[in-house]
């Protein structure tokens, strides 16, 4: 069975590209708009959700309250969590890692650059 991404990302030319990147490496894709609805997504998922990719700047739910609460889901507790944002400060790289969060790749990016990320953290 494929591996499967959640894409967290209030633009929707970025859920696009991401994607159409992952799903051209064979992985199964759900998308959200939002902290909020990710975590919807992630409570009535039908299969396993291997991975977890979010903005950090997004309305209702930013990509550091939504780590946070991820991390308070039992079953998703060992998820990983990349941050894609155009964020790059030592100060919000703390605040993700203090949240939760696995990794973090500074948006624009490569799809070279996502692939290796992703590929060390679920295969």
């Amino acid at each position: 069975m494929n591996k499967t991404i959640l894409t967290v990302d209030d633009s929707s030319t970025m859920r696009q590209m991401v994607g159409i990147t992952l799903k051209g490496a064979g992985f199964g894709v759900l998308e959200a708009v939002d902290g909020v609805e990710a975590l919807d997504k992630l409570r009535s998922a039908a299969r396993p959700i291997d991975l977890v990719l979010t903005d950090l700047n997004m309305p209702r739910m930013d990509g550091i309250e939504l780590t946070r609460q991820i991390r308070l889901l039992e079953h998703f507790r060992g998820v990983p969590i990349i941050l894609l944002t155009t964020e790059s400060s030592p100060e919000m790289k703390q605040r993700g890692k203090s949240a939760g969060a696995t990794g973090w790749i500074v948006k624009p990016f490569q799809p070279k650059q996502l692939l290796d990320v992703v590929s060390k953290v679920i295969r």
